[in-house]
């Protein structure tokens, strides 16, 4: 495998090549992949590399690597329609996987300033604060902590909160639920979002902040969720008939100025 100057790194086109294999259905999740060894020869490449191809694949998701056992096909990532109405676990019932929610806290906390002007509350008003963890087939999706106003959902039970918080909204408090506006960032792992995902500590990952309002414009929710990035990826479905009935203008960023989150 040739390259000059103009070409891309060698590891680089060498990465493509194994991804392409990937894509054809050659390996399949769970097959595992030739050694360094094997792979140098096919492809007629030094040990290093194939060691920065496999690295790469590796932080995208693709490949997994056991110590002592090789390298292996990842999982297909799981795609994840934006702003579903439907719940996670009936969700992932509907692509034939095993959902699972584990609550992590489930508290009365007050509104900071910057959850009081999100939430459009007076600062100290009381907010349910919900901590979650989501799994498919046993294995962390995504981390998420959720605010919801007392006002919105007074009396708010433990028991309500594994399913959809939208179906309890609707059902039990007749809310209107009209529109969620979602930002996301590529974010690196830090120790606990590295501890909670079950990923090395800078480990790629998708942070989706979202608050959720109602056909009156009052806010039902502020979440923040860091999804793992080598599990998923999302899909966002356009209207390109009517595109000015989505588009609202330019939305400003909450968290502009803190980059860490609302805690």
């Amino acid at each position: 495998m040739a390259k000059t100057k103009a070409d891309a790194p060698l590891y680089h086109k060498l990465k493509n090549r194994i991804l392409e294999l990937i894509e054809s259905g050659r390996y399949r999740p769970g097959d595992r992949l030739p050694t360094e060894y094997e792979l140098c020869e096919q492809f007629e490449v030094s040990r290093t590399t194939v060691r920065q191809a496999l690295h790469h694949l590796k932080l995208e998701g693709h490949i997994e690597q056991t110590q002592g056992k090789g390298t292996f096909v990842a999982s297909s990532k799981i795609q994840q329609p934006l702003s579903s109405y439907i719940s996670f676990d009936d969700y992932m019932k509907r692509l034939g996987l095993t959902g699972e929610t584990k609550v992590l806290e489930f508290a009365v906390v007050p509104a900071n300033a910057k959850l009081a002007k999100m939430l459009q509350v007076a600062e100290t008003d009381p907010l349910f604060k919900l901590i979650r963890m989501r799994y498919v087939d046993r294995t962390p999706l995504k981390y998420s902590i959720t605010y919801i106003p007392w006002k919105v959902a007074p009396g708010l039970a433990l028991e309500e909160i594994h399913g959809s918080l939208y179906d309890v909204f609707r059902g039990k408090y007749g809310h209107q639920l009209s529109k969620c506006v979602d930002w996301i960032e590529p974010i690196l792992t830090d120790d606990q979002y590295s501890e909670y995902l079950e990923v090395a500590v800078g480990a790629p990952a998708l942070m989706v902040r979202s608050v959720t309002y109602d056909t009156a414009g009052i806010p039902m929710e502020h979440s923040q969720e860091i999804f793992r990035g080598d599990r998923s990826k999302f899909v966002l479905e356009r209207d390109l008939q009517s595109p000015s009935a989505n588009y609202t203008g330019l939305l400003p960023d909450p968290w502009q100025h803190e980059p860490d989150g609302a805690e």
